[in-house]
């Protein structure tokens, strides 16, 4: 029987009897990868895996997998549709025969051969911290997006080379392999695809903490001051090492910044992170006594440095949970489909909380101003109608098909974990103080689950988390989950910030009220396009919502006058509640007539201010929470 015919009989012999073979079974001895890009103009990178078994005894088939999606980023991505130009071959450069299997899977008939290499380019075109972008200027890759493995070896190490342009340099996360430049060594691939790579000419800000080396790694202009940046970041990693008992649990650390006129956005890494931010959003924001802006990235119409600040925070808190404080579907991953778990308000949400009490009490943000944005948020989350329709546990499990997917219905029937995760953080710190007077807090949890869970190679449940939430309390919390968490009532703001001798009022105009298309009195969002004036939102239960009107809308009258955004809000401003408005709308291509009776203003601006008389205790808890002195 000829080599060919042996390998067709074996192979089918293999898929009769379902053997599978593991990477023990196979002993691959080296995985590694070489990524080059010698036309960066054309956005294609040429990535090159090699394989080398440590035996002769090697299989008949192998496959590569691309991954589907990026950890951290929770939505599957399908980074495969970027492939082109695959290829393999044995080591002598013979052509080897192969098949996609799969949208995601190429399986090569490499006919037991020990040493073997597949070639294929990825186009790349889309900065983001969870995407990959090659251009003139710079290469940034996650190596999910390039690098597919060896089905089956997941846990075998590889290396990385690359080949970059003349004048660049090279910044990731992995250790370099001694005396080899550009080439870097991953102990198993989550620690492969947990590490980010940048490739160009950029400037780099280095600082220590307890003898530990971290570098900003900055690809871009803007109007960020270096010192201030080098200084301000520092504060914010030895503060959150402090807060998380002190210990260091990397050799090194990379902070890789992209500014760009439209970056944005954060993601984790083990021991790196990727950040994005507006090139001249780095401006000083005075603060006084009188600002109602909330200082934190997300909750502004425009961005500043502390908005930045707070990016830097969040990100670097995942060092701790996400990344080491693992939920219990979240790593080791499976990087072919959705990974679910209810616990992603922990994972983000609660990391979001800690990001903006690391601010504070690295002394980088006011008291002020701290409470002036948990107000904020508090009246945004009940300005936003999906709190009563998902719950913070259905919003963590349905973020694969929901939260990076929204709608103009989104608002009217989901929440963010991350918004809502960040305040039930707040609310679970207090009652935390409360329950052990002042003993205890959630910090104390956040050091238990590294200890009990990280150290002990396991990953939590939502069940584990809420023992751990117990156990620094003294006292069930079952109420408070059952409530809040994995139900979908109203959250009892008084009596948490009662706890710190504190309470929330609510007085004036909301930003929304001010604006006349808030909620609880037209109750819809409006955008100007030219000469078009559309709706964009309408919120469930308000006045515009009851009566008819859409979202995609295209408002073309106001009582039988043509209109314009700033017209229509002039003209509700003069309305009081109970007064109808006629409107001719274009939806589609119709036109038609909507009378609309307007509702009342229920709420006024959120503040959370101090209670008259505090007791000894509340000014414990206020003074250890905030790290800060009360003002009564």
């Amino acid at each position: 029987m000829g080599r060919i015919q042996i390998f067709a009989a074996c192979a089918t012999l293999v898929m009769l009897l379902g053997i599978s073979i593991s990477a023990q079974e196979t002993g691959v001895r080296e995985i590694s990868f070489t990524v080059s890009m010698t036309k960066p103009h054309t956005h294609l990178f040429e990535v090159e895996v090699s394989i080398r078994h440590a035996s002769n005894d090697a299989p008949l088939q192998e496959t590569l997998v691309m991954p589907v999606w990026q950890p951290g980023s929770y939505l599957v991505r399908e980074f495969e549709r970027q492939v082109q130009d695959f290829a393999a071959t044995d080591a002598a450069g013979h052509p080897l025969a192969w098949e996609k299997i799969n949208k995601n899977s190429w399986r090569i008939n490499s006919a037991g051969a020990g040493e073997w290499r597949a070639t294929y380019r990825v186009y790349a075109n889309e900065l983001s911290v969870r995407t990959s972008e090659l251009n003139s200027d710079h290469a940034f890759w996650n190596n999910t997006n390039l690098l597919m493995y060896l089905d089956g070896h997941l846990k075998d190490p590889a290396t990385l080379k690359v080949n970059a342009p003349a004048g660049w340099q090279v910044a990731t996360g992995l250790p370099q392999v001694p005396n080899q430049s550009h080439t870097f060594r991953a102990d198993n691939f989550d620690v492969l695809y947990d590490s980010p790579v940048e490739v160009s000419d950029f400037k780099v800000l280095s600082f220590t903490v307890k003898g530990v080396p971290h570098r900003i790694v900055i690809d871009g202009a803007g109007n960020y001051d270096p010192e201030r940046m080098r200084v301000d970041v520092q504060k914010i990693v030895a503060t959150e090492v402090e807060l998380m008992g002190g210990e260091i649990p990397y050799h090194d650390y990379t902070f890789i910044l992209h500014l760009r006129s439209n970056a944005g956005g954060g993601l984790e890494h083990l021991n790196s992170t990727a950040l994005g931010y507006p090139r001249f959003g780095f401006k000083i924001k005075p603060t006084t006594e009188s600002t109602s802006a909330a200082p934190f990235a997300g909750q502004q119409s425009e961005r500043d440095y502390a908005g930045f600040l707070s990016l830097v925070a969040h990100e670097f808190f995942h060092l701790w949970n996400v990344k080491r404080i693992r939920p219990d579907a979240l790593g080791p991953f499976d990087y072919n489909k959705e990974n679910y778990t209810k616990l992603l308000w922990v994972a983000e949400g609660i990391t979001d909380y800690y990001s903006e009490i690391a601010l504070r009490r690295a002394g980088l943000v006011s008291e002020k101003d701290f409470l002036a944005a948990r107000a904020k948020a508090i009246q945004d989350l009940q300005e936003t109608p999906g709190r009563l329709v998902q719950s913070v546990e259905e919003s963590s499990f349905d973020a694969w098909i929901k939260y990076y997917r929204q709608d103009e219905n989104s608002l009217n029937s989901q929440i963010s974990y991350y918004d809502k995760g960040a305040i039930l953080g707040l609310l679970l710190d207090l009652e935390i103080r409360k329950k052990s007077a002042g003993a205890k807090s959630l910090d104390d949890v956040m050091r238990y689950l590294y200890a009990e869970f990280f150290k002990k190679n396991r990953n939590y449940t939502p069940q584990d988390f809420q023992k751990a939430c117990e156990l620094m309390a003294g006292a069930g919390l079952d109420r408070f989950f059952a409530r809040y968490v994995r139900g979908r009532e109203e959250l009892d703001y008084e009596a948490a910030l009662n706890a710190a001798g504190l309470r929330l009022d609510i007085s004036g105009e909301s930003d929304h009220a001010q604006q006349q298309s808030g909620p609880e009195y037209f109750g819809a969002e409006l955008i100007q396009q030219g000469e078009r004036l559309l709706v964009t939102k309408v919120y469930a239960g308000s006045p515009a919502y009851e009566q008819g009107l859409n979202a995609g809308d295209q408002i073309v009258a106001l009582d039988n006058m043509r209109v314009s955004k700033e017209f229509l809000l002039a003209r509700l401003a003069e309305k009081k509640s109970g007064d109808a408005v006629r409107l001719a709308i274009f939806r589609f291509d119709d036109l038609r007539l909507l009378e609309i009776k307007l509702g009342t203003r229920k709420t006024g601006k959120y503040r959370i201010i101090p209670v008259s008389q505090p007791t000894d205790g509340q000014r414990k808890i206020y003074e250890a929470w905030l790290k800060a002195h009360s003002k009564q």
